[in-house]
């Protein structure tokens, strides 16, 4: 794990309901004790549905940990749901199907999104992360724009 991730850094530990949920969809196939030691070093994200200002390729674990530094200045997760893992055994690729719920710190606007996460795992660890989501969650919860809709 990166010498970067301390206990404050979102979404590290067991605790993190986006930790808890991706960890149970990738049961036996993947080893760590945070949602960053799943991923490998060389691992690559790509945002194919996002928001505006959110990039759309991010290459390697410290890239990941560098992104989601301030996530906890954004949203705060309180629960996660819903999954549905659907498994490739043949090809390593996992997709999983799950929701997350919480605040946005900003605005206090609930925050509930709906992802389809496809994930490629290599030695157990995650080599390459495809992830879509509601932008229109985001939208509501950040107040975007201008205090979103009613």
């Amino acid at each position: 794990m990166s010498r970067t991730v301390g206990d404050d850094t979102p979404l590290v530990g067991a605790n993190s309901p986006f930790f808890r949920i991706v960890k149970e969809g990738l049961d036996g196939l993947v080893d760590g004790e945070d949602f960053y030691d799943l991923l490998a070093e060389d691992v690559v994200f790509e945002f194919v549905i996002t928001v505006p200002e959110y990039p759309r390729r991010v290459e390697g674990r410290q890239g990941i940990v560098d992104l989601y530094r301030d996530y906890g200045d954004y949203v705060e997760l309180h629960g996660a749901d819903g999954l549905r893992v659907h498994r490739d055994r043949e090809t390593s690729v996992v997709v999983l199907e799950y929701a997350v719920h919480g605040r946005s710190v900003p605005t206090g606007r609930p925050y509930d999104n709906h992802f389809v996460s496809v994930l490629t795992v290599e030695d157990r660890k995650v080599k390459h992360w495809r992830d879509y989501l509601d932008p229109v969650a985001v939208f509501d919860a950040q107040g975007w724009p201008r205090g979103g809709r009613p």
